[in-house]
């Protein structure tokens, strides 16, 4: 994968010269990696609404971020690359909360309502990282696709290792665990694109989705409880 090159501070992009008033020590790295986040955001707030990553110009984008588009070469070798960086910036943030939320732990009782919050509570507070990925998941260009779908298999992995530890599923395959682990992400990202579509005032609509993703949730977790590895191979 991509290294990844991020930004926890601001993102208000700089001016044609990439400089600044005041900068920290360090003040030419830090300025490329403000006007790398400039970029990406600039590409976000233009894909608000129905426009596809395709139909960006490499132009508009730099002209968002307040650069030439000369000055975008500096950070990205075209619009593929930034394209790469859009996902590996959205799904960041998704692994993120995955290492948050097993820091903190869950709690015992209501784990999947509490999982299941927690992760749509997430797309909803990054509307704009998880609207792209839906957009792009099946109507993208093929390398954003399988970008997205290498993403998508990470994080699968990733639910895996965690599921393994649970007592309950000891007896699982690894290949099985692989599978419960997708059927458990592909509840989350329907979910994901239900709550995308739903105004965020509209709470009713909202609790509706949570509470039906908790159902699927649970009607998969009943159905792992009764699986058996060992007869799963024919």
């Amino acid at each position: 994968m991509r290294s990844r090159k991020r930004s926890d501070g601001p993102s208000q992009p700089p001016g044609d010269g990439e400089t600044v008033e005041a900068e920290p020590d360090g003040g030419r790295d830090w300025r490329k990696r403000r006007t790398r986040r400039a970029l990406i955001n600039a590409a976000l707030a233009l894909l608000e609404g129905e426009r596809s990553f395709s139909s960006l110009s490499l132009r508009e984008v730099a002209r968002g971020a307040r650069i030439t588009p000369a000055a975008f070469y500096r950070h990205f070798s075209g619009m593929e690359e930034l394209g790469h960086a859009l996902i590996e910036d959205s799904f960041e943030s998704l692994h993120e909360m995955m290492r948050k939320a097993r820091a903190g732990g869950l709690p015992s009782t209501r784990m999947i309502r509490a999982s299941v919050k927690v992760f749509l509570d997430h797309v909803g507070a990054h509307r704009a990282h998880f609207s792209f990925i839906a957009k792009e998941r099946f109507s993208g260009s093929t390398v954003i696709r399988v970008a997205i779908r290498k993403e998508v298999r990470l994080w699968v992995g990733e639910l895996a290792v965690d599921l393994s530890r649970f007592p309950a599923l000891g007896k699982f395959s690894a290949e099985d665990l692989q599978m419960l682990a997708g059927l458990m992400v592909n509840v989350v990202v329907a979910a994901s694109e239900l709550v995308l579509d739903t105004p965020p005032k509209d709470k009713e609509a909202l609790t509706r989705i949570y509470r039906h993703a908790e159902k699927q949730m649970r009607l998969v977790m009943l159905g792992a409880g009764a699986w058996d590895s060992s007869r799963s191979s024919g």
